[in-house]
């Protein structure tokens, strides 16, 4: 059961307008993870979502931006789809607009969820666009939303909006250079790059140990002491992933951090996950 959210007109205008057009705007959460990293995925997955609601597909055009994420448009003779993915909160924000009636938008909703295997799927607007009166009937036919609550979209003003002891984001880089990670100078490297790039002082000398009997969890571990706290991370073999923690009472960007990490381990991609301290 999809859940809604649905911006009503009132009933009392009902007979005497109508509607240019139709959008819902859909969040997919939960998605498998590794169904945003390819573009062409993702495209394939918007066309067959319009081809099976009915719609008349134009044209589409889709971005890959580095180090991931996915934005992309298919355009339709009724309006258009669009999206952008989060790969590393497995979550996608989609756009549905459309000026005819013969489109249908559970199935195309349906089938995004299928195609991106999504476990959690919430349609959060759901609204006419450019209502219109009846000819020589003027009356007012909407109010303007005030007062709606805006979310932050930036870290660092929630950051200074909660003024929170400190800041704890974990990463998971997926796919790293084998040589690299298994390399303790390469790894000591690493720390005292993004140590440099984030401006935290460092205390004492980075620790990198290797450790593990069982072939599951073999691998490099490591800490780093800083005058904010913490940086750590394990790196396994087996998987060749990065386990990284940064924790910090002075803000940092979470997302510079996890593109640096990208870039020095060569890898293919990353999850993320933050939270504010109190």
């Amino acid at each position: 059961m999809l859940d809604k959210n649905i911006k009503f007109m009132g009933d009392s205008q009902g007979d005497n307008c109508f509607a240019l057009g139709r959008q819902m705007t859909i969040e997919y959460y939960e998605c498998g993870a590794t169904a945003f990293l390819d573009e062409v995925r993702v495209e394939k997955a918007l066309l067959k979502a319009a081809k099976d609601s009915g719609a008349t597909i134009i044209s589409s055009s889709f971005h890959k931006f580095e180090p991931q994420g996915v934005s992309g448009v298919v355009v339709i003779a009724e309006s258009h789809f669009t999206i952008h993915a989060w790969p590393e909160h497995d979550y996608a924000a989609v756009d549905i607009f459309t000026c005819g009636d013969n489109i249908n938008l559970e199935v195309a909703v349906n089938s995004m969820k299928e195609s991106f295997e999504s476990e959690n799927v919430v349609i959060s607007s759901d609204q006419n666009r450019g209502i219109i009166s009846k000819p020589f009937e003027q009356q007012k036919i909407g109010e303007i939303v005030k007062n709606s609550k805006i979310y932050p979209i930036s870290w660092k003003k929630e950051y200074e909006r909660k003024n929170p002891w400190g800041v704890l984001a974990s990463f998971d880089i997926y796919e790293a250079d084998p040589g690299i990670i298994r390399d303790a100078g390469r790894i000591e490297q690493f720390v005292h790059e993004l140590s440099d790039l984030i401006d935290m002082k460092r205390y004492g000398d980075c620790k990198v140990v290797h450790f593990g009997e069982d072939q599951k969890i073999e691998g490099f571990s490591m800490t780093q002491l800083v005058d904010t706290s913490l940086i750590s991370g394990h790196f396994a073999n087996a998987s060749n992933t990065v386990y990284l923690d940064v924790f910090s009472c002075k803000f940092y960007d979470p997302r510079q951090v996890a593109e640096f990490a990208m870039s020095f381990f060569k890898a293919g991609h990353y999850k993320l996950q933050i939270a504010l301290r109190q």
